[in-house]
Formats: C-alpha cells, structure tokens, sequence
C-alpha cells in the first residue's frame, strides 16, 4: 500500500486498527446499519472478497469467503475514501470504484443481492473463526509460493486443536504464530481495543532489525530503546555527516535535503506520508500530504538546478501512499514512462493496471541520480524505487529492499479481530515482480553494516557523495 487512507482497506500507513479480544465466541459486531430509501444495488469485487452495497444514501461492505459473510464496521463516509469515484466497465453489470482518477482500480460485477445471512446475527465459534482465517489466506494471499509453499497444510494440521470451548487468547495466539512464518512485513493479526494491551502480534526481525534486536539482547535493553538511539544516530549523521550543519530537516520532520558535497544534492525522505501533524481528526488524507511536501521539493529542487548529481536516499523509507511515492519520482521524470504495474490475486479477467510517471511543471531534476536503498525500504518506499528505477539517469546503489510491496488487504474477522496480508502483485517496467527478495541494487553499498549499525550509513553515505563530487571535479 498500498497501500491504504487505511480503512481503507489497503492500509500502507495509517496506524493499525486497534482491537481486542471479544472471545473465540463473540457475537458478530452489528453491521453499520441499513441503508434507507431505494433498494441497494449489490456489487461482488474481483479478488479482494468484497460485497459493496450502493445506494445515494451511502455505501456498506461485507466480506465473503468460502466460509461465510461477515459485516466490515465501517461507516459509508470511510468507505468512500476507497469507493469515492465510480467509472463503466466493459458492460453495464461491470463497474470499477476507485479512490480517486488515477488510483488503484477495483472491478466489481454486479449481483441480484447480497447472499443469504450476511447481516443475520450470528455467534462465530473458535472452529468457525478458524474456517474464515482459513479460508481469507486461501483465497487472497498471493505470496504462497515464495513465502510459505506448504503454510496451508501446516495451518489445517492445527485444526484439531481448536474446539468450541478454546479460549480466545489462545485461538489468537494459534493465528499469530502461524502468520509468523511467512516472514512478510504486510501480515499481522489486531485485536480490538479491549484487549489491545493484553494481545499483541509481532512481526519477526529480519536483516538490520535483527540485528538491532541482537544488540538489544546483547546490551540488556529493550528492541525499542536500541532502536530509538539507531534513528536517533541516523538522524544525527545526516544532518552533521552528510550534510555538514547545512542542510534542511522539514516536512514534520521526515525529509532531510541540502548538499552533501560541492555540486551533489541530497535528498532524503523517510516515509511517503505523515508530513501533517497527527491531530485528534486522524490521520491526513493523501492530498493533504501532498499539499504539505509539494512545496519541500519545488524549494529542494530548485536548489538543486546547479546541481551535477543527486542522491536519493530512502534507505529508511517505512512505507505510505504510493500516490506520494509517484509524486516525488515525478520531479526526476523527464517524459511519460511506465513506472510499474498492479493486479490483485484472484481478480479473474482484469489487465494489470498501468500507473505512468508523467513529467511536472514544478520545479524539477533530471540529471544523474543515485538512488539509495536497504532492506529497511519498505511498501511505498519499494514502490518509489520501482518507479525511480524506470528512470535512465538513476542509478540504484545500496541493498535489496524489504520484499514487500502489495497493499495491505485489511480483513475484519467476525470476532472483532483483523488481519492484514499482501494479496497484489506490482511488477516493474520490465514486468519483474520483486516480492518476498526485494529489488536489488546496480550496485552494492552496505548501508546498515553490521560491525557498525550505528554510524555505517552516514559513512557510507558521505563516501558516495564525496566519489560523486570528484568525479564531477575531474
């Protein structure tokens, strides 16, 4: 996320919804209400395991697996910020609903009316819940192969212990450690509020965070502190480092941009949103942010008119909107190109969808760049560097990105509880799909060193700027 606005039920950077536990047996939530006046029309998505319900009074989603029918608690206005704009399909009974122009295009068909009970009130047992945990990775997941070939039989092998009488936390800790397995930074499983602080599921380090997390063990701190001083000493570096005390750290602070050598720009951003203060509204909406960052680039990239190189560094990048991610990739575009490509899994019969950088009338670079990554580039940061590497004059040195660039698929389950996971494909210009290994790099810079996670980036960073400078010196 895709990401997802995240009810939106493509979450790539709003926080997670948090939940608690109801119990294996909790009554299923009250659907948010009918809608009043004319008799909806009813509308079955392709893939993603949609019910949508349209009247002109509002919206209402239901999720529909093998396994049952189930109410999504969202309220019509959050679901227009996914389902806001309607376009004709290839027939009548076809529609595509849509965020916004331009965004990821969900198909639907049409249907006489939603299936029998899915607003019926209804007690889900733990076997029951099992079945629609089950039955939501079976028919959406998309990584199966690359992440867990046999995960399926390995999660119907657990089945014999769960029983009508299983309690709650344990039926959530039989799905968390399961999840665990595939090793993919777009699954968890949240519980709802009222157990928020009790059930948690945590993702399994892999790569830098291990590493963090080995450094915690061996100091005897917590993960959090260690990683606290490891941004803290990120932060540091580039603003004294790189940047030698001259450079600008703005946009809520997740962009950082100066000259990091004579003639050799530096431009990094760490997250493809939150550049509005969280207020208690909620999150920004991805055109607030864009509104926030646009004018952060036109002044960087001005600056950078003279400039005879310019990296890129989203090392650190944890993901957002990729609508953000475009954004930023299009002050380097100097025509139309293809910048990557979507589909959804299981979405029978629709073409992947073509997301094309187009050149701006802002401010803007187009000479050589080197873009820097690591295995800490994530989501919306890997879909940055997707379209970046479309580009010619870039250059993309560091480590392999995370491997994890679908949307996040937000699935409420009956209880109370959600679980997220990666059900799209994106492929690059070249129609290669990087998830589960992450898209390498032309050239290798260790960015996040072991022997020094600490410092090992501004170093490397500085090294690279200083090579560009001479380079153009000579």
């Amino acid at each position: 996320m895709n990401a997802p606005p995240r009810l939106r039920a493509l979450p790539r950077f709003a926080p997670l919804l948090l939940a608690g536990l109801l119990t294996a047996c909790a009554t299923a939530r009250a659907p948010a209400g009918p809608v009043s006046g004319s008799a909806p029309e009813v509308w079955r998505s392709r893939g993603y395991g949609w019910l949508l319900s349209v009247t002109p009074e509002g919206l209402r989603l239901h999720h529909e697996t093998a396994a049952g029918c189930h109410p999504d608690p969202a309220s019509s206005s959050e679901l227009k910020a996914l389902f806001g704009t309607q376009e004709p399909g290839p027939s009548g009974d076809v529609r595509d609903f849509l965020a916004a122009p331009g965004e990821t295009r969900y198909r639907f068909d049409r249907v006489a009316a939603l299936p029998a009970g899915c607003d019926a009130p209804h007690a889900w047992s733990a076997p029951e819940l099992f079945d629609v945990f089950q039955a939501t990775f079976a028919e959406h997941y998309a990584y199966f192969p690359q992440r867990g070939p046999d995960w399926l039989a390995r999660l119907e092998a657990e089945r014999p212990r769960v029983s009508p009488d299983m309690e709650g936390r344990a039926l959530f800790t039989l799905f968390a450690e399961a999840l665990r397995t595939l090793g993919d930074a777009h699954v968890a499983l949240v519980p709802d509020d009222a157990s928020s602080d009790t059930l948690t599921y945590e993702e399994p380090a892999t790569g830098t965070f291990a590493l963090l997390e080995q450094e915690a063990r061996r100091t005897g701190r917590t993960a959090k502190a260690v990683q606290k001083q490891w941004l803290g000493a990120y932060r540091d570096g580039v603003l004294h480092q790189v940047l030698r005390g001259q450079g600008h750290h703005v946009a809520n602070q997740r962009v950082f941009w100066g000259f990091a050598a004579p003639g050799v720009g530096y431009l990094n951003v760490m997250t493809m949103g939150g550049f509005v203060a969280a207020t208690e509204g909620g999150d920004a909406t991805p055109e607030q942010e864009l509104a926030a960052l646009e004018p952060v680039l036109d002044e960087a990239m001005a600056a950078f008119a003279g400039a005879t190189a310019v990296i890129v560094d989203v090392s650190n990048n944890r993901g957002g909107h990729d609508v953000v991610a475009r954004a930023i990739a299009a002050r380097f575009a100097d025509r139309l190109r293809l910048a990557y490509s979507k589909w959804a899994h299981g979405a029978k019969d629709v073409a992947p969808q073509a997301f094309i950088l187009a050149p701006t009338s802002r401010p803007a670079f187009h000479g050589p760049v080197h873009l820097v990554t690591s295995d800490v580039t994530v989501s919306a940061g890997e879909v940055f560097t997707l379209a970046m590497r479309a580009l010619p004059q870039v250059v993309h040195v560091g480590t392999r990105t995370r491997g994890s660039f679908s949307d996040v698929l937000v699935k409420p389950l009956p209880n109370g509880w959600t679980v997220h996971l990666s059900n799209e494909h994106y492929t690059d210009a070249r129609g290669e799909d990087f998830e589960a290994r992450g898209a390498p790099p032309q050239r290798t810079v260790e960015v996040f060193p072991e022997g020094d996670l600490f410092h090992g980036h501004a170093r490397a960073i500085r090294a690279l700027a200083d090579s560009l400078g001479v380079r153009e010196a000579k």
